[in-house]
Order: C-alpha cells, then sequence, then structure tokens
C-alpha cells in the first residue's frame, strides 16, 4: 500500500511538471520574441569562431559569458592543454540530478571566394525564389512577418551557434515566466570541437568533478532529413589504417621498364578488392562478428521514415551496398572505407613513371559491439593471409629481395562508439517529454553514421549520452554556404524548453 501511495504521489508530480509545460503557449512567446532571437544569433554568428583564430575565439567566450551570467548561471572559463573550455552551471538542489549539456563554440574554417555572399561571417538572410535559388533578404522584413522556411547563412549559423541561441532563448524564456529548473544545468561549450576536442578531452582527470553529472545531452548535428523532433541514441566511432605497397626502389621510367618492374598500384589494387565481394559485402574474416540485429532492435530502425529510394536518387546510384536491407541497417555495421590513394608523384600534370610505392589511407567506421584496434588487427590478418610481409616500417633490401609481396601499415585505433539504450531511465523520459510536447513521438535513431570527437568524455565521465540534434539536414554542414532554417530555431527552442522543463 505504501509503495503504491509513492507511485501515485510520482505519477502526479510528473503530471504537474507537464501540466506547467502545456499551461504555457510557448508557440505565442516564441513568434512574438523571434525577431530578438534572430537578431541575437546574427550577432553571435557573427564573431569568427575558427579554433586558430584565438583572439576571436575569446570574443564568442566573452558573448556567451555575458549572456549566461544575465541568466544567474555561474560561469568557469577552465584551463586545457590549448584553448579553454567554457563551463556554465546553475545549481537547484545538491541532491538533485544533473543534466551536462554539450554544444561547442568553434566553426570550421572558411574559403571566402566559395560562398555565395560576401562575408561568410557576416550572416545574411535568403528566402528562395520561384526557381528554387536562394536570394538574399532585407534583415528589416523580419519585423513584420517571419517565414520559418527562410534561412539564415553564415559559417556555424547552424553548427553549432544555433543550438547555443535555442538554449540561451530556452532559458530566458524560463526566466521570464519564473518557471524554476527541475534538476541542476551544466553546460560544456567545446572551443575546438571542429579539431578533435584536444582541450577539453585533455580535461577530463583534472576537471573530472566540474562535469559529473547524471546524464549527458549532445546538442549538435542535423535532425533527420523530416526536421521532426529527433532522438539519436548513438554514433559511430572510427579508427584508420594506412597501407603502403613497394614497386622498384626507385620510380622508373614505363617505355624502359614496362613489362619488368612491377606497378604497386596494380598489386594495391587486388589488395583492396580482395578485402570485399562485388556486392559491397566485407569479407575480412570475422568483421562483422558481434553484430546481431533482434525483432526490438528492428523495428526501432523501421520506425525511422526515411525514403531509401530517394536516398539512392539523391546520392545517384542505382544500388546500395548489400550489408544492411536498409540504410538504418547499414549503420549498424561496421565499415571499411578507402578514402585516398596515392603514389609518389604529387607534382602537377602527369609522368610516364612506374610508381615506385602506392599508399592507400583506409578508414573503419566502428559500432558499439566492435573495437577499433579488434577490427585493424583483422585488416592486418587479412593482408598477411594475401601472401604480404607485413611490416611497420620500410623494408629494407634484405627483405625486398626475398619477399614478392611486402606492406607497410600504420594504424590509429581512433576513437570508439557509443550507444545508449533506448530504454534507459533518460531515452524514456525524453521521448515522453518531446512526445508530450509536440504530440507526437520523435523520430529515434539507434546509430548515426557520423563521429563525435568526445565519445571518449562519455566513457570516462561514465554517464548514459543522448545526441538530441536540431538543425536542419540540408545545412551545409562544414561546407560553404552553411546555413539554419528558422523553421528549426523555433522548434529547437520548444525542444529546449520542453527539456529544461521536465522533471527527473
Amino acid at each position: 500500500m505504501k509503495k503504491q501511495l509513492q507511485n501515485t504521489l510520482l505519477l502526479l508530480l510528473y503530471l504537474s511538471g507537464n501540466l506547467v509545460f502545456a499551461q504555457t503557449d510557448w508557440d505565442a512567446k516564441i513568434k512574438q520574441e523571434l525577431p530578438k532571437i534572430l537578431e541575437k544569433h546574427r550577432e553571435l554568428v557573427s564573431i569568427p569562431n575558427v579554433a586558430s583564430d584565438e583572439a576571436n575565439m575569446m570574443k564568442n567566450v566573452d558573448w556567451v559569458t555575458k549572456a549566461f551570467k544575465e541568466l544567474d548561471f555561474e560561469v568557469s572559463i577552465l584551463k586545457t592543454s590549448t584553448l579553454p573550455v567554457f563551463l556554465a552551471e546553475k545549481q537547484v538542489n545538491p541532491k538533485a540530478k544533473t543534466i551536462l549539456f554539450y554544444l561547442h563554440l568553434d566553426g570550421q574554417a572558411v574559403n571566402p571566394q566559395k560562398w555565395n555572399q560576401k562575408d561568410p561571417f557576416r550572416p545574411v538572410l535568403k528566402e528562395q525564389d520561384d526557381d528554387g535559388v536562394w536570394q538574399i533578404i532585407n534583415w528589416s522584413r523580419i519585423k513584420t512577418y517571419i517565414d520559418p522556411d527562410w534561412r539564415v547563412f553564415g559559417r556555424a549559423a547552424a553548427d553549432d551557434k544555433a543550438p547555443i541561441i535555442m538554449m540561451l532563448s530556452a532559458l530566458e524564456f524560463l526566466q521570464k515566466e519564473q518557471q524554476k529548473l527541475q534538476y541542476n544545468v551544466k553546460i560544456i561549450l567545446d572551443l575546438q570541437e571542429e579539431t578533435r576536442s584536444k582541450g577539453f578531452l585533455s580535461t577530463l582527470e583534472t576537471y573530472k568533478n566540474k562535469y559529473a553529472a547524471d546524464y549527458m545531452i549532445i546538442m549538435d548535428g542535423p535532425a533527420h532529413p523530416t526536421n521532426k523532433p529527433t532522438l539519436t541514441f548513438g554514433c559511430r566511432g572510427i579508427a584508420t589504417i594506412n597501407i603502403s605497397i613497394y614497386g622498384a626502389k626507385l620510380p622508373q621510367h614505363s617505355g624502359h621498364y614496362g613489362n619488368y618492374a612491377p606497378n604497386p598500384v596494380f598489386s594495391m589494387s587486388h589488395l583492396l578488392a580482395s578485402m570485399k565481394d562485388e556486392t559491397g559485402k566485407v569479407v575480412i574474416d570475422g568483421f562483422y562478428d558481434g553484430i546481431t540485429l533482434d525483432t526490438e532492435t528492428q523495428k526501432l530502425l523501421a520506425q525511422v521514415p526515411d525514403d531509401n529510394v530517394q536516398i539512392q536518387k539523391s546520392l545517384g546510384i542505382s544500388k546500395p551496398d548489400n550489408v544492411g536491407k536498409t540504410y538504418q541497417e547499414a549503420l549498424q555495421y561496421p565499415s571499411l572505407n578507402v578514402r585516398h590513394i596515392e603514389t609518389s608523384w604529387k607534382g602537377p600534370g602527369l609522368k610516364t613513371i612506374i610508381p615506385e610505392i602506392v599508399t592507400a589511407y583506409l578508414d573503419v567506421r566502428l559500432v558499439k559491439e566492435t573495437n577499433g584496434k579488434a577490427q585493424l588487427d583483422k585488416v592486418k590478418k587479412h593482408i598477411e593471409s594475401q601472401g604480404y610481409l607485413v611490416l611497420n616500417r620500410k623494408p629494407i633490401d634484405s627483405e625486398r629481395s626475398k619477399h614478392t609481396k611486402i606492406a607497410t601499415i600504420t594504424t590509429n585505433a581512433g576513437v570508439s562508439a557509443f550507444r545508449t539504450d533506448i530504454n534507459s531511465f533518460i531515452g524514456k523520459k525524453l521521448r515522453t517529454t518531446i512526445s508530450n510536447a509536440f504530440g507526437n513521438d520523435p523520430i529515434m535513431i539507434r546509430t548515426m553514421g557520423g563521429t563525435v570527437p568526445i565519445t571518449p568524455a562519455i566513457q570516462v565521465l561514465d554517464i548514459p549520452a543522448i545526441i538530441v540534434p536540431m538543425v536542419n539536414m540540408d545545412n551545409n554542414q562544414h561546407n560553404p554556404n552553411e546555413n539554419i532554417r528558422i523553421g528549426n530555431i523555433t522548434q529547437g527552442i520548444k525542444i529546449c524548453l520542453a527539456i529544461l522543463s521536465m522533471k527527473l
């Protein structure tokens, strides 16, 4: 009876929290404040944020420091081996749960000549004309009417300054409505995410207590192409292996030594071809070991509203690799990719030479069930099974004269994958929270294809992590003409409001 009463009280507490959220017309309030929000976004995006430009990065830090302090957050600028880490904290109760939010403040480098605007760090507002071409419109138009399909173009407009503005806006709304946070909040802004988070990762042990939390929410990356609210429960990792194969000791004239000096490019082509069959499946022994997709997992993958025919059409391919039956299934397996091949000649034009060396650069995308070192060992064993003497250095003359096939490999076990159980407490809580806010279940992605460089932080801090991506998929992330759809900004603010209002 006592336990039943406790459960009833917990349910009432949970419902009361959701009732407060439901009773507030956030859509109307966001619409009313949207011009000011867009001006703030414009102001932040106007500060260049390439990590190599420390002076401007610190201007970004100054901007967000002021913004979070105005919301009564305690701000710390944590020293690292390189650029600092920005940490904002608000404690509501020492005994309450804590969520650590991760975002990043830096953006990719730019080549201004490839942008369709004068300055990638001077954001412009655009709408599509009847031919689907994005045309610049005057910022003054946001004062009278805002089309959710308009977009703001500028470096980091989406990745990752839009989520920062979404979070700040949500916190400001809660402050104005005098709605208190239900749990302790910590917010990390990484200043070097685009360059592998070197500074942040170097501080994991030093500031482990500062970063300590019960759950981690990563606000980075694009939502599903439908732009519906999305939860992503993991990401793939990445390991790399470089393979060099040798011919003669020096490059040779193809007229003098053609038909005599072996060309290592052909040897490399045979070796690489031996790693996959004609359907695209990796045939390296044990490469897919440990991967099982049970009925529940297959149902989870099937609920993602991908149009696989359209994906193939957009890629310009008639048929995908035969690894998974769908795009989502394919992401559940480790992949083997050749990302670059080069010979010794790198100058302009072509030469009639037989190269003395060819190097192939491969990457292996990892899933939670696979280990980077183990996967690379499988690749090495496969190379040996093809008759190669495998070295970790260049061969010496006695080895060249004795062995027909010699390969030098260098490996990096890289970054592991992570995946949080969809039925974990935080997984269920986020799903219910967003469902209540939007009237429909969010799209749930079991594993996204890319790699989040902060995965080691998830492992060291030992906390369940979920990615809440909010920007539009077609934002040209890392490319010229990066953009954010305004409709995604408003939806992202509402997602942040829902998450910040939930009871743990």
